[in-house]
C-alpha cells in the first residue's frame, strides 16, 4: 500500500512537472496580472479596517486602527444619519433602472447593427455610436445642459411651435429620465460591442435553414439571434447587479453640478454624491463612517450577485459560480 502511494506521488510530482512546463510561457504572461491584482487590489484591503475605527490624520491607517478601534459603532452611525435612508433609496431605484435600460439599449443597438448589409454603413453607424463613451461626463453634462434646459436649444423650439418650455432640470421625476436617456446615449454603443461579437459567433447555417422555411427578419431575430446571445446576456447582467449600489459618481455629480434647484438634488442624491458632500465639501462625515459605506456597498453587491446567479441557475442557466 506503502508503494503505491509512493508511486502515485511520483506520479503526481511528474504530472506537474510536465504540465508546468507545457505550460510556461502561458505563466509568465499572466505573472504581470496577479502582480497588478496583488499590489493594487488585494493589498489595499487592509484599509477596510477602517471602518471599524474613528480615522485620525496623525495617526494614519496603522495607527487610528490601533488606538481609535470603534467597532460597529460607523455601521450604526450610518443607519441613523439622516440622509442615509432617502440616498439608499433614490441608488437603489436610479441603479435597477439604469442596469434594466442599459441592458435593453446595448441589446436593441447590437441587433439593429447586426441587421445592416452594407459593411461600410455598418461599421460607420458601430464607430457613431460608439464615439459617445470616449467623452467624459463633463462634456456631455454640459452638452445636454445646453439641449434641455429651460433656455436651451430644445426649450426655444418647443417654444416657438408653440408648446411650453421644458423643465427637465427643475422637475425631479423629468430629471432622473434624463439620466437615464443620457447614459443610454453614452454607453448603449460601447455595450454593444460584446453582443456583436457574440452574433458573429452564430452559425450561417441557422439562418440559411431559416430563410429556406420563409421566416422573416424579426422571426429569426426571436429564434435565433436572441436565444444565440441569452448565456452572454445573462452573465453581463448579473456580473452589473453587483454595482447597482454605483449608481454613476460623474453622471450625477456632473449633471447637477450646475444647479440650484434642491428639489432635484435630493430626488438624484445618491449614496456616492452624499458621501462627497458629507466628507470633502462640508467635512462632516469622518473618513472611518465613509470607508464603512463603501464596505456596506460591497457586500450588498456581493450578495446580490450571488442571489441573481442562484436565480439564473434555478432557471436553467450556467451562471457564473
Amino acid at each position: 500500500m506503502e508503494k503505491v502511494l509512493i508511486k502515485d506521488r511520483q506520479s503526481f510530482k511528474y504530472s506537474l512537472k510536465k504540465k508546468i512546463s507545457s505550460s510556461r510561457f502561458l505563466i509568465f504572461m499572466i505573472i504581470p496580472a496577479i502582480i497588478y491584482y496583488a499590489v493594487f487590489c488585494y493589498a489595499p484591503m487592509y484599509g477596510v479596517l477602517l471602518s471599524f475605527t474613528y480615522y485620525t490624520y496623525d495617526g494614519g491607517i496603522t495607527g487610528s486602527i490601533l488606538n481609535n478601534w470603534v467597532g460597529f459603532d460607523n455601521f450604526v452611525f450610518i443607519f441613523k444619519f439622516p440622509a442615509f435612508k432617502q440616498a439608499v433609496l433614490n441608488t437603489l431605484l436610479i441603479g435597477s433602472l439604469k442596469i434594466i435600460i442599459a441592458f435593453l439599449g446595448a441589446v436593441t443597438v447590437a441587433l439593429l447593427i447586426n441587421e445592416l448589409r452594407m459593411r461600410f454603413f455598418k461599421k460607420f453607424v458601430q464607430i457613431t455610436v460608439t464615439f459617445p463613451h470616449f467623452l467624459s461626463w463633463v462634456v456631455v453634462a454640459s452638452l445636454f445642459l445646453l439641449l434641455f434646459d429651460r433656455t436651451g436649444v430644445i426649450s426655444h423650439l418647443i417654444v416657438a411651435m408653440g408648446g411650453k418650455e421644458l423643465k427637465v432640470f427643475s422637475d425631479g421625476k423629468q430629471f432622473i429620465g434624463l439620466l437615464l436617456a443620457s447614459d443610454v446615449w453614452k454607453e448603449a454603443g460601447w455595450g454593444s460591442i460584446i453582443y456583436i461579437a457574440t452574433m458573429a459567433g452564430i452559425s450561417t447555417d441557422l439562418y440559411e435553414a431559416a430563410d429556406i422555411d420563409g421566416a422573416s427578419r424579426l422571426q429569426k431575430i426571436w429564434h435565433i439571434t436572441l436565444p444565440g446571445i441569452k448565456s452572454t446576456a445573462i452573465l453581463l447582467l448579473i456580473m452589473s447587479v453587483g454595482g447597482v449600489l454605483s449608481a454613476g459618481f460623474d453622471q450625477i455629480y456632473n449633471m447637477t453640478s450646475q444647479l440650484n434647484n434642491r428639489l432635484v438634488i435630493n430626488s438624484v442624491q445618491i449614496i456616492d454624491t452624499l458621501i462627497y458632500s458629507s466628507t470633502i465639501a462640508s467635512e462632516s462625515l469622518n473618513e472611518g463612517v465613509t470607508t464603512a459605506i463603501g464596505l456596506f456597498k460591497s457586500l450588498v453587491g456581493f450578495v446580490l450577485v450571488i442571489v441573481t446567479d442562484r436565480i439564473a441557475k434555478l432557471c436553467g442557466e450556467r451562471g457564473i459560480i
